[in-house]
């Protein structure tokens, strides 16, 4: 095995959780799964949520101040499916879940285990994602026996975009 295939399974290893990100600016909205996204910060808390700029939500990111985070739960896999399966540039995934506007007109996705409002303080480039590093504002903690999906749950699973 060379570098790359080593590096590879040790993060198939790793089983990294996944989420659902939704932004909303005056005249779009839009969301995607997620699934290079860690808290990156203790005091202060911050986040870090990396947007593939091939889908549609990176568009809507790029003019937005607030997104939504949102923690999917393991029995919802058809939450993740419509978030990561399809693209906003063929549907409008709102159409097809319950959602409602949250703080500083974040969208929140009602099907979720839990969710967060973060600001975005800042935007990086990573080549072919936009690291958006997030200040959490708030929203409710998981119920308990939570369990969110993780990749390995979504490996069947054909994305909407190439990552």
């Amino acid at each position: 095995m060379d570098a790359i295939a080593n590096f590879d399974a040790l993060v198939a290893a790793a089983d990294a959780p996944i989420y659902v990100v939704t932004v909303a600016t005056e005249s779009e909205r839009a969301g995607c799964v997620v699934g290079f996204a860690s808290q990156v910060g203790i005091e202060p808390r911050r986040f870090l949520v990396c947007v593939s700029e091939l889908n549609h939500t990176y568009r809507v990111v790029a003019g937005a101040t607030h997104v939504a985070v949102h923690l999917v739960d393991s029995g919802s896999r058809a939450l993740a499916q419509l978030f990561g399966a399809e693209t906003g540039d063929d549907i409008d995934k709102f159409t097809w879940c319950r959602w409602h506007h949250g703080p500083d007109g974040v969208v929140v996705l009602d099907e979720a285990a839990a969710w967060f409002s973060g600001r975005i303080l800042e935007r990086h480039d990573f080549g072919d994602h936009m690291g958006l590093l997030l200040e959490p504002l708030g929203g409710p903690k998981p119920t308990e026996g939570t369990t969110g999906l993780r990749y390995s749950d979504l490996a069947d699973l054909t994305p909407g975009h190439p990552a």
